[in-house]
């Protein structure tokens, strides 16, 4: 028993050393990406360009679809040309990204509508229960509800209650 208790303590050692050379691959959130679903924002500040198609949220801005909730001092947001809908969005300034019980921490996150893309970069802190990861870069892919963490990967794992 004691054998398999410092071969099980090692491996935690470890392993935020193996997952940052290695990256990782992560669930995030309990959703699936549904663009059909109304998208709602609220900021302090909007300034709109007809001529570039952007629209820019600033102070205190909260985005919401569904179950996915996005909040940032800044959001670009880039229409399509047909003006039918979102294209893209980027996040600048304290973004906070929770979807279900996960929440994501950034610097900036790019979010590709039609790839159901989030890019979340700069001081990435997700929080998954009581285990939290860290890296430079989070991808996460929407459609299926996973997501890589890349550069700099470390790991807090909870394995049982805190005492």
């Amino acid at each position: 028993m004691g054998l398999r208790l410092a071969l099980f303590a090692l491996f935690i050692a470890l392993a935020p050393a193996f997952v940052s050379a290695q990256g990782a691959n992560v669930a995030f959130g309990t959703i699936a990406q549904d663009t059909s679903l109304p998208v709602e924002v609220t900021s302090e500040e909007l300034s709109v360009d007809q001529q570039t198609g952007t629209a820019i949220f600033s102070g205190n801005v909260v985005i919401g679809q569904g179950e996915m909730r996005l909040s940032a001092q800044r959001v670009l947001v880039v229409y399509r040309a047909d003006a039918d809908g979102i294209a893209k969005m980027e996040a600048t300034g304290g973004v906070t990204l929770v979807s279900g019980p996960d929440a994501a921490e950034a610097q900036r996150a790019d979010y590709s509508i039609d790839d159901g893309t989030i890019v979340m970069q700069g001081s990435v802190l997700l929080a998954q229960g009581a285990s939290a990861l860290s890296a430079d870069t989070m991808t996460i892919h929407l459609k299926d509800g996973t997501a890589r963490m890349s550069g700099n990967v470390r790991t807090r794992l909870q394995t049982g209650a805190d005492k």
